[in-house]
C-alpha cells in the first residue's frame, strides 16, 4: 500500500461526522479533547499496565496449560491466533486500567469516546464508527519484544482511501500516525518466556512425554538456572497432567541432592532466600541457584508467562 497523501492540517476533514470543531483538521496540541484525555493518562503508568495487559493476552491465547505451548511465533500457532492477541488485549487493558466499557467505542476517558486498537502487524484496522474519533493504538512487535501506544485522531482524511476491509476498517496512514500521533510512552520490551530459552535438545527432554512430571520438571530447574520461572511455565511443561504445582514442590529435595538450591516463592522464607541473591518472587514464582553460586544480580529478561 502506497503513502497516503495527506490534506494538511486546517483544511475540512473528509468525514462526514467529524468531532472536531468545524470538521478542520487540528494537530493534537490543538485538539481539546485529544489534550484532556492525554491529561488523564498521564496519570497511570501505561507502559507498565500494558506490559501486563499483553502478558495475560498472549497467554490466553498460548493457553499453555492445555497445549504445551509457549512461544507464539511457533509454526504451531495459527496466524490467525497471533492476530486475535490484539483483539484481547482491547479487554485486558481495560481490566488492568480499570476503564469502564462505555459507548459508542469502547472506553470513556473524561467523558470523551476513546477506541482501543492493538495489532501484532503495522497499522490498526480503524471502524467506521471510530473515524474521526479518538483511538488509544497499540502496537506489538513479537520479533523485538517490545511494544509501544499512541494517542490519535483517526480523522478518515488520515486514513487510507479504498473500500477497506468486508467491514469497512481502515488502516492509518505512516505519515499521519507520524506527525499527528502522540507516543504514549517509548518501546518497552516485553519479558521473555524463559523456555524459549531451551535448546531445542532441552526442549525434547524437558517436553519429553514419555517421563513423568518430577523428572521433567527438574530438567527445566537444572537447564534454567538463575532464571525466575513463573507458575504459568510450570503449567505449561506439565500440561494436561494432574497437580503439576505439587509435584514442583516435590523435587525440592531432590534438586538439593544434586547440588541446586529450589527455591518457591509460595513460602516466606524462600523469598527471603530468594531476596539475598537478588530475586523478588511473586507467589507461584520458583528459582533454581547451583550451590556455591555468587550471583547476587538476576540475569536480565528471563522471565515471563
Amino acid at each position: 500500500m502506497g503513502r497516503l497523501r495527506l490534506q494538511p492540517l486546517g483544511e475540512v476533514c473528509l468525514g462526514e461526522e467529524c468531532r472536531s470543531p468545524g470538521s478542520v483538521l487540528r494537530g493534537p496540541e490543538d485538539d481539546a479533547e485529544l489534550q484532556l484525555v492525554l491529561g488523564k493518562l498521564k496519570e497511570q503508568d501505561l507502559a507498565s499496565g500494558f506490559t501486563t495487559a499483553i502478558r495475560a493476552s498472549i497467554d490466553y491465547v498460548l493457553d499453555g496449560a492445555r497445549t504445551s505451548r509457549f512461544d507464539l511465533l511457533s509454526k504451531d500457532v495459527h496466524p490467525g491466533e497471533r492476530a486475535s492477541v490484539g483483539a484481547k488485549l482491547e479487554y485486558e487493558a481495560q481490566r488492568v486500567f480499570k476503564w469502564a466499557k462505555a459507548k459508542p467505542l469502547d472506553i470513556e476517558i473524561a467523558g470523551v469516546p476513546v477506541d482501543l486498537k492493538s495489532t501484532v502487524g503495522d497499522n490498526w484496522a480503524i471502524p467506521t464508527e471510530a473515524h474521526c474519533h479518538l483511538c488509544i493504538c497499540t502496537q506489538m512487535r513479537l520479533k523485538g519484544n517490545v511494544h509501544k501506544s499512541w494517542l490519535i485522531r483517526t480523522h478518515t482524511s488520515w486514513l487510507y482511501r479504498g473500500k477497506g476491509n468486508k467491514d469497512g476498517k481502515r488502516g492509518i496512514a505512516v505519515d499521519a500516525r507520524h506527525q499527528w500521533g502522540v507516543p504514549l510512552y517509548d518501546w518497552t520490551p516485553l519479558p521473555v518466556n524463559p523456555l524459549t530459552l531451551l535448546t531445542e535438545n532441552q526442549k525434547d527432554q524437558v517436553f519429553d512425554p514419555g517421563r513423568g512430571q518430577e523428572v521433567r520438571l527438574l530438567r527445566l530447574f537444572k537447564y534454567l538456572p538463575m532464571t525466575v520461572i513463573e507458575r504459568s511455565a510450570v503449567l505449561t511443561v506439565c500440561a494436561n497432567r494432574q497437580d503439576p504445582m505439587r509435584r514442583a514442590r516435590a523435587i525440592k529435595e531432590e534438586a538439593a541432592k544434586q547440588g541446586i538450591l529450589l527455591l518457591c516463592g509460595t513460602w516466606i522464607s524462600d523469598r527471603a532466600v530468594a531476596e539475598t541473591h537478588g530475586y523478588d518472587l511473586g507467589p507461584g514464582d520458583w528459582v533454581a541457584i547451583p550451590n556455591g553460586s555468587d550471583q547476587v544480580e538476576p540475569p536480565g529478561e528471563g522471565f515471563l508467562f
